[in-house]
């Protein structure tokens, strides 16, 4: 038991380590925005390449109809702890600091403080890079005080009045258009590694979703998980019947949105309901995701609207102008440095720990890009991007199988019996590595 933790935990740590490095390689990046979606249609283009003649949108601050009702409805984990909050309320309760617990900017803050760079002293010319600093929490986050909770939705609507979602809207040309739906959760519950736990914990959590538009149709919907996600044909994934509002109030027309599946704890994003491997290649049971069909989230009930060109963020009312944009320019840490190793409140398993960097904010997620996924992960060494044809099925006793779709040739091993043949065809294709490469190429 305990040789299997620290196999996992040491497993956790290298992907940890990889996957920066891949991010800061010039090569993997310029082969993720070679990766255009066009398939016989337009290209897809980078924002700041789009011209007059290319442009998908008529101005900045514009959001088409179509991107609300087309916003993708979260089901929140039915056990949750830790729901959706407000970045306007979250930031009161911190102080901006440098890694060194330098103060940059004290307390009261409000969403106007944070900005792209400080002046570290009034009469310094030079500007701190907002990259190098942390918001601090004036509270104990390990008590759980009352703002790290968050607010539930609404049971009939979905409504969360205390809870904006963000939306950012790239024109990316020629025709296509991203809408990014951004969710914030006050706290990440890291996960559990055969019981013990958790691992990974960190104040602040940014999750997002992409659905890709040409000309006004949904084509892909692109989910984060973990740092990468789960990338689909808009038509494959589960959509629920949904009244339209305007505003708060409903009206007598019927949408039909897709759903994407909040993880317990972690906020990941998956498409079905059950256990889902936890940020490696394939299934693997004792590090798992788990989703439900708990509270039921519209986000476009309740947003703050931008769009973005590439360098400039664009408010789309009066309510996001009031706010301002600077603190979307913000590429700080949305929580509090890691742990030192000699904080009560830290604990260590071989090579991981269980309170760890705040993450970083919207516009640090490769919102220009052109192939669908953020970043490529550790193991995907030919740094593809492809939209599933099928939801991929959770696993366990609460997901929902449908042996006849979606798990391709893991349908083979569903109907091998007895039970001890099935467990020897999974260890001769690798407990799974097989099915995984076929899945993957085949969708």
């Amino acid at each position: 038991m305990v040789l299997s933790i620290l196999l996992l935990c040491l497993l956790q740590q290298t992907l940890a380590v990889l996957v920066p490095w891949l991010d800061d390689d010039p090569f993997v990046e310029s082969r993720i925005q070679a990766n255009k979606l066009g398939f016989g249609l337009p290209p897809v283009v980078p924002p700041n390449e789009i011209t007059d003649e290319t442009r998908s949108l008529p101005y900045e601050g514009f959001v088409p109809d179509y991107v609300i009702e087309n916003c993708p409805l979260v089901h929140l984990y039915s056990e949750e702890v830790y729901w959706p909050a407000d970045v306007s309320d979250f930031i009161q309760h911190f102080r901006v600091q440098t890694e060194n617990g330098s103060i940059v900017k004290d307390a009261p803050l409000k969403l106007k403080d944070l900005k792209a760079g400080f002046r570290v002293s009034e009469k310094s010319k030079t500007l701190l890079p907002s990259e190098d600093t942390f918001l601090t929490a004036l509270d104990d986050f390990n008590k759980d005080p009352r703002w790290l909770l968050g607010h539930k939705p609404d049971y009939s609507s979905g409504h969360i009045k205390d809870a904006p979602a963000i939306l950012i809207v790239v024109d990316k040309g020629n025709g296509w258009v991203d809408a990014y739906w951004f969710y914030f959760y006050s706290f990440n519950l890291g996960a559990f590694i055969m019981g013990y736990g958790p691992w990974g914990n960190h104040v602040g959590d940014w999750e997002h979703s992409l659905v890709r538009f040409y000309e006004g149709k949904p084509q892909y919907l692109w989910m984060s998980a973990h740092g990468g996600g789960g990338c689909y044909k808009f038509d494959a994934v589960e959509k629920k019947a949904r009244v339209q509002y305007k505003g708060t109030e409903p009206t007598s027309k019927i949408l039909e949105r897709p759903l994407i599946f909040s993880a317990r704890g972690t906020h990941a994003n998956y498409a079905s309901v059950g256990q889902h491997a936890h940020d490696v290649p394939f299934f693997f049971s004792a590090l798992s995701d788990f989703t439900d069909r708990g509270p039921l989230w519209d986000p476009s009930l309740n947003y703050l609207g931008y769009t973005f060109n590439g360098t400039a963020v664009t408010p789309v009312s009066e309510r996001e102008e009031e706010l301002g944009t600077e603190w979307l320019d913000y590429l700080g840490r949305w929580g509090d440095k890691q742990l030192k190793w000699n904080d009560p409140r830290q604990k260590w398993c071989p090579v991981q720990w269980r309170f760890i960097d705040g993450p970083r904010g919207p516009l640090a997620k490769n919102l220009d890009r052109t192939g669908l996924c953020q970043r490529s992960k550790w193991w995907n060494f030919w740094d593809g991007c492809p939209a599933r044809r099928s939801i991929k099925r959770g696993q366990g006793l609460d997901a929902e199988h449908n042996d006849l779709v979606g798990d391709n040739c893991g349908i083979l091993l569903y109907r091998i019996r007895p039970r001890f043949l099935r467990s020897l065809a999974r260890l001769v294709m690798w407990r799974g590595v097989a099915c995984f490469t076929m899945d993957y190429f085949t969708g």
